[in-house]
């Protein structure tokens, strides 16, 4: 549960309005507790109007508060196969 002073709406804001967010950086909250606060159709739905991208991984979201291309990278031969 939520304080009462503490809307869904006011906290979506407070996450995708961070400091971080807001400088084009990455965020993470767990799914649990986006779920339980505000529900994942309705976050998700506001990362994607704001125009930030998210991944699930594990127990987290992963929302990047930009539009650049997300690439999933690995080593190879000890270097890295993405490029600049």
């Amino acid at each position: 549960m939520l304080p009462d002073h503490l809307t869904p709406e006011i906290w979506l804001e407070q996450v995708l309005s961070s400091g971080e967010a807001r400088k084009g950086g990455v965020v993470k909250r767990q799914i649990r507790d986006v779920e339980r606060l505000v529900g994942r159709d309705a976050f998700l739905a506001e990362v994607e109007r704001r125009g930030f991208q998210a991944v699930q991984n594990g127990r987290h979201f992963v929302i990047f508060c930009n539009m650049m291309p997300i690439r999933r990278v690995r080593a190879m031969d000890g270097r890295s196969n993405a490029r600049s």
